[in-house]
């Protein structure tokens, strides 16, 4: 079945006025970047936005608080229920859950004007509460964190080829709290008003190439939960990909997985400092290198070189981090230090935000031949079950048994091969496949991190290279 697009362009909005209570829906469209306070301060007096403000920037403070369920039952429906006090207002918000494409985030939202700062309970009707939690007792909400924060807003408007576009950008300074624990908020939310979403992608990037940010669909009530149950933030589920599905909708399924990934582990080792999330972040890295590395023709050299540049550059200072950092102490508190240097810098958010673009508008798909065409809508069971079989023939393992030092030429074709072994077991139909991915994975560590001697080595490669699933995939 094909995957479908994301349509982030689309926006709903009703107002209704009954017995003197208004509230309205809408389907909310936004990116955000954390930031600095220097570059928060920044952004206020930038070009880039004063020539498109549409009025001076106004500044209130917003108080919001948040509502669960002692078992956090909202939460585990992923959706968040809150009250704002806005000057005079009190603005009674539920979110649903939402889904986000490389960045840019999606989801339904109802607002409840009230008269009074008390939590209705009674307005959570069938209409707007999620199915999942039907049988909630609504009467056990209770306050669980807080988030405080300034914001200092203005509308921005501008044209692309004649449409008109009309963004909310938000900059918002305060923190989050829950109980004796607090985390800093300061961040640019720029929400789409009216108008294609990859102009508001457009807007980000240009800010991205002169200032540095940090692109993260991470929103202030998931931090809330963070610090609520003192946890690490949720990483994206793993897309179930399907043999039927074409090339391309796997390619953008995929991208935007590995992409939304590594903008949550930046942040998370950016706020934890826990060595884990910096490995699975340079990980992400890896993967991202190796999806656009295994294309072909579905995405010709030309629409991948800079994407590919740039990755390269970052693996160049990180990949040697995270190899030294699992065998030394002191190099994993070297890596702080310089995590905190490459955000002073502006190529992770460039990189990000180029990325998304590119998986949003599926740039792959405008330079490439008719048979690059014809691949890319073929189903990704025939595609990938060649293509990998090309790739594990090309890798010559028998060869290798003798010298098994020099396999590390390999480790590019070896990361092809794993990610999407681990990505597409649903779509291959191989025996043994947890083995065979399983055998991969250890014979490439090996090599990365130099473990065990040469006979060690041998025998690896000759345990994989053996395998039934192996013979398979190669013939």
């Amino acid at each position: 079945m094909p995957v479908n697009r994301m349509d982030l362009s689309i926006k709903c909005h009703f107002i209704v006025t009954n017995n003197g209570l208004s509230w309205h829906m809408q389907k909310e469209t936004e990116i955000k970047l954390r930031v600095s306070r220097d570059t928060l301060e920044a952004l206020r007096q930038h070009p880039i936005l004063t020539q498109r403000l549409q009025q001076d920037w106004l500044t209130h403070p917003l108080y919001n608080q948040y509502y669960d369920t002692p078992n956090l039952d909202l939460a585990k429906a992923q959706v968040a229920l809150r009250l704002r006090r806005d000057g005079e207002q009190f603005i009674q918000t539920l979110k649903s859950r939402g889904q986000s494409v490389a960045g840019l985030s999606e989801r339904n939202e109802w607002d409840w004007y009230l008269q009074q700062p008390t939590l209705d309970p009674k307005l959570l009707t069938d209409d707007c509460w999620p199915a999942s939690l039907a049988e909630l007792d609504r009467q056990s909400l209770q306050p669980i964190f807080t988030t405080d924060f300034v914001r200092t807003k203005a509308d921005l408007s501008w044209s692309v080829a004649e449409t008109e576009i009309r963004v909310e950008a938000a900059l918002d300074l305060g923190q989050v709290i829950s109980g004796e624990r607090h985390e800093e908020i300061c961040e640019l939310e720029l929400e789409l008003r009216q108008g294609e979403s990859l102009a508001l992608l457009d807007l980000a990037l240009e800010l991205a190439q002169q200032l540095p940010v940090m692109p993260c669909d991470i929103s202030k009530a998931e931090r809330g939960y963070r610090l609520q149950e003192a946890r690490t933030s949720r990483l994206l589920v793993p897309p179930v990909l399907e043999a039927s599905a074409s090339v391309d909708d796997s390619i953008a399924l995929l991208g935007s997985h590995l992409l939304g990934n590594s903008q949550r582990l930046a942040e998370e080792y950016d706020n934890s400092r826990r060595w884990s999330a910096l490995v699975s972040w340079v990980e992400c890295l890896v993967d991202l290198r190796a999806l656009l590395g295994s294309l072909g023709l579905v995405a010709p050299r030309t629409s991948t070189h800079n994407l590919r540049a740039q990755l390269d550059a970052l693996l160049a200072d990180w990949q040697p981090r995270r190899v030294q950092g699992q065998q030394h102490e002191h190099e994993r508190q070297a890596a702080e230090a310089a995590f905190n240097a490459e955000l002073t810098q502006t190529r992770w958010g460039v990189f990000s935000l180029q990325m998304a673009r590119w998986l949003i508008s599926r740039q792959w798909t405008q330079p490439r031949t008719e048979r690059g065409q014809r691949q890319g809508n073929t189903e990704l069971g025939r595609w990938l079950a060649r293509e990998l079989a090309e790739e594990s023939a090309a890798l010559r393992l028998p060869q290798y048994e003798r010298q098994p030092l020099s396999l590390a030429e390999q480790l590019p074709r070896m990361e092809r091969l794993l990610v999407w072994l681990r990505f597409g077991r649903s779509v291959l139909e191989l025996p043994e496949i947890d083995r065979l991915y399983g055998e991969l994975a250890k014979l490439h560590d090996m090599l990365l991190y130099s473990l065990g001697d040469k006979d060690l080595m041998s025998a690896q490669i000759h345990t994989l290279w053996t395998l039934k699933p192996w013979k398979v995939l190669a013939r």
